[in-house]
């Protein structure tokens, strides 16, 4: 079997990057997004899949306000290079909680993830562990990686992935 890769883009949606976003997401939105989509072309042209992940909440759970199934919010921003139909949509956390990505991911038997968007210390973090239980190779594409968090929070999420065999580039 070839040896394939993915870069993965995690949650880069309107709800947490447009001008109406809530006050609680202080993305650097031009910056986060050029880096991406940098990468996108980079990693495209060595052979690797690119794949979309949308976290979609439904409308009647939770009350959260943001990432609500069949709002524009929701939606990929419309920054964000979309070179592939790659794109799954989660609910928690983990990407690898989505059965819809979890089976492409082994029916495609990936060697290596490269993940890149929202946030280090949430979806992001939460995938690379994720990742790490089915035996890929991790890494964390540090410049297209959001997080909103407290400086430590970051250090110490990065501490526990590197722990866990996650590199980060």
């Amino acid at each position: 079997m070839p040896d394939k890769k993915a870069f993965i883009i995690i949650d880069l949606q309107k709800d947490y990057l447009w001008d109406k976003r809530k006050d609680m997401f202080t993305y650097d939105t031009e910056k986060l997004v050029g880096n991406v989509n940098r990468a996108i072309v980079s990693y495209k042209e060595e052979g690797y899949d690119i794949i979309y992940i949308k976290h979609i909440l439904p409308k009647v759970m939770w009350g959260v306000g943001f990432s609500i199934k069949g709002t524009e919010g929701a939606e990929l921003y419309e920054g964000l290079d979309i070179v592939s139909d790659l794109c799954f949509e989660k609910n928690r956390s983990d990407s690898y909680t989505s059965k819809a990505f979890r089976e492409h991911m082994e029916k495609t038997g990936y060697s290596e993830v490269i993940l890149s968007g929202l946030d280090e210390c949430g979806c992001v973090g939460a995938t690379a562990k994720g990742a790490v239980k089915t035996g890929i190779k991790v890494k964390m594409l540090g410049e297209c990686i959001g997080s909103r968090f407290p400086e430590g929070k970051v250090q110490n999420m990065r501490q526990r992935l590197t722990a866990l065999g996650v590199e980060y580039l």
